[in-house]
């Protein structure tokens, strides 16, 4: 059980719906995380610098009004005294003034009054240098802002000099107050942003996972022989799929049917000489007494199942080494035009036997990369067929012909022709157009088919045209060069 557990659990963690639910979650979550997070950031970096800005302009407006006022030389102005008071109450700061001398003239914590000042930022000041120092840690803000007064000197021109050094302390909590409440709104953010991206996930997984459950659930159907579920809208990879499975389904059907009526044509071939074979021992072994002349004629009858049985198991041991992917054809350049006349004087006794005329056309010489014996053997298989099933006193034409890539040979007769349904399946083992009339021709019907294979190892094709009642068409085309 707990087996069990364990493989669903690693099924259902490899499975695509999975996978695209991850993908979609990772890739909206992340990116809004990252955004959400972004702008937290910048809202909190912009709220500081707006803080200080505005202390800085502050200190601005108070180093004028102590310069203006003169307030290091008499400590007495109204405007100064209020401006200190304002800004030490509405940002929490601290706020000393101090003379050249470094003694601490004004101190919102009056406990400094009259003291002397050397911290380093007031030594710093004191010889013109503006400091500001921000420590997000300490929480504060550092200003020590140079005093300096304008006045004319005895050539009329005008002279700046240090008075004193405005320091001013402002508490920059208010920061972390506000950073603290855009993380809450943060943090409250992305924790929807996450449901909405896992709700968005699984939305997403069951509609790319879908199609596939409808793939499945067709391909059982074809499996059980069922019809498939088209749907009008569906995507076009799922009828592509299902289309081509229920074409591969149908081919290995229509391979299944032919290789069942391979092996009973094989079973049957096979058995009905034999079975001829002993009838006609039987009636030998049954008859006594029998005429010189009827036992020498079942003899013969005898030995011509025989061959015919040999023929048989010949052609079927052709067919077999000929769909060996690995079988060697002995490839050599050779005259076409010598073998089909070889082939023709070697059948010429049997046309003549019919009173059938045989015609060679060649067009042109002919060189090309074939196995000579393999050739031969279809040009005979084509030339012979075109003379058995030819009407007495009819024509075989064979002719040759090239272009610079392919040779064509044709084998025309003037015979019985083949039907339109027939023409499909002149190529398939043991058919027979005719049966009664292949019987007596002695054909096995393995002929075409083992010339069908042959052509194809030479990377050729073959073609079939007919009429009935006007004569048949076979046409061979080779390449010249034979690639491997």
């Amino acid at each position: 059980m707990k087996k069990k557990s364990v493989s669903r659990f690693v099924r259902s963690i490899q499975s695509l719906k999975f996978r695209v639910f991850m993908i979609v979650a990772v890739s909206v979550m992340i990116p809004a995380i990252l955004l959400s997070v972004f702008i937290a950031v910048m809202a909190i970096n912009g709220y500081t610098d707006k803080q200080i800005d505005r202390f800085k302009s502050n200190n601005t407006m108070l180093k004028n009004s102590i310069i203006s006022e003169g307030y290091i030389e008499n400590l007495k102005s109204e405007i100064v005294d209020t401006q200190i008071e304002q800004l030490s109450k509405e940002y929490n700061c601290r706020i000393e003034i101090i003379n050249r001398q470094y003694t601490i003239l004004k101190d919102t914590d009056s406990s400094e009054i009259g003291k002397t000042s050397i911290s380093d930022s007031v030594l710093k000041c004191i010889d013109g240098e503006n400091i500001y120092v921000k420590n997000l840690k300490e929480q504060y803000v550092e200003f020590a802002i140079p005093l300096v007064s304008t006045a004319p000197d005895s050539g009329g021109k005008t002279k700046s000099k240090i008075i004193g050094a405005l320091y001013i302390n402002y508490s920059i909590a208010d920061v972390d107050t506000y950073g603290d409440k855009i993380k809450r709104y943060t943090v409250m953010v992305d924790c929807i942003l996450t449901v909405l991206a896992l709700v968005l996930a699984w939305m997403c997984s069951g509609l790319f996972s879908r199609p596939l459950k409808r793939v499945q659930d067709n391909i059982e159907n074809i499996s059980k022989g069922k019809e498939i579920n088209k749907r009008k809208r569906d995507y076009s990879e799922v009828v592509e799929v299902t289309e081509r499975f229920q074409k591969t389904v149908d081919r290995m059907n229509t391979q299944n049917k032919t290789r069942q009526e391979f092996v009973s044509n094989v079973s049957h071939e096979l058995k009905t000489p034999i079975t001829s074979m002993k009838v006609l021992a039987e009636s030998l072994i049954g008859q006594q007494g029998m005429p010189e002349e009827l036992y020498q004629e079942f003899l013969q009858d005898i030995c011509k199942e025989i061959d015919r049985e040999n023929d048989i198991i010949t052609d079927l041991l052709e067919l077999v080494k000929l769909e060996k992917q690995d079988i060697e054809i002995n490839i050599s350049s050779v005259n076409i035009n010598e073998i089909l006349e070889a082939v023709l004087k070697r059948l010429k006794p049997i046309a003549e036997a019919k009173n059938i005329e045989l015609v060679f056309e060649s067009f042109r010489p002919v060189i090309a990369d074939v196995d000579q014996i393999k050739f031969a053997s279809v040009a005979t298989n084509l030339v012979e067929n075109a003379i058995k099933y030819n009407n007495t006193d009819g024509t075989v034409t064979a002719s040759l012909n090239s272009d610079h890539q392919y040779f064509y040979l044709k084998v025309t007769d003037t015979g019985i022709g083949i039907s339109e349904e027939d023409q499909k399946r002149v190529f398939d083992r043991f058919y027979r157009v005719d049966k009664a009339r292949s019987r007596e021709t002695g054909g096995t019907g393995l002929g075409l088919a083992i010339t069908k294979d042959i052509v194809l190892k030479h990377h050729g094709s073959i073609k079939i045209h007919s009429k009935e009642g006007e004569g048949t068409t076979f046409t061979v085309r080779i390449p010249l060069k034979y690639i491997p």
